[in-house]
């Protein structure tokens, strides 16, 4: 497996991996809660230029997509008080077919490489509890809950939950 920057011309590919990755939920949630999420994941916030885009190939496949915000980026708002002081990973999606093969955690781990190399020393995401396979992946991964930086998006009782780790 390879992980790597995302080429432009494979933009719109992952777009669709994204939302294939995501549809699963799309029963679970509410009709509005998903269209705002839906948004997020198709928005086009990733493509500047302090943004890491990367992918997951295996055997010339592209197989998963994460992306990588530097601290401060106003990736929530209206929805946070504040702004994070460190990295956010976002939009981790793995094709159907290869989940559960250490996609996702190697996709992690390099954004929490690239993290550490920048001098960080912490790094969060979002998520939500109707993505149990994701909430148990990063707590199995030692991230920590940081109730301060939830938030509810859609004003449907579906909290969107911040969590951080540490980088050693």
């Amino acid at each position: 497996m390879i992980i790597r920057d995302v080429l432009e011309s494979e933009l719109e590919y992952i777009k669709n991996l994204r939302l294939d990755a995501y549809n699963e939920h799309e029963q679970k949630v509410p009709r509005d809660h998903w269209n705002v999420l839906k948004q997020q994941i198709l928005t086009e916030e990733d493509l500047q230029s302090n943004v890491d885009q990367l992918v997951a190939e295996v055997e010339g496949e592209i197989v998963g997509t994460v992306v990588l915000f530097p601290p401060k980026t106003e990736l929530y708002t209206g929805l946070l008080d504040d702004e994070l002081d460190y990295p956010e990973i976002r939009k981790l999606a793995v094709s159907s077919k290869f989940r559960g093969k250490g996609v996702a955690k190697a996709m992690i781990s390099e954004c929490i490489r690239r993290t550490k190399n920048r001098g960080f020393r912490s790094i969060g995401l979002h998520t939500a509890d109707f993505m149990e396979n994701a909430v148990k992946l990063y707590e199995g991964l030692g991230f920590e809950r940081l109730p301060q930086y939830d938030f509810e998006p859609a004003d449907d009782g579906i909290i969107v939950k911040a969590f951080r780790i540490h980088i050693k």
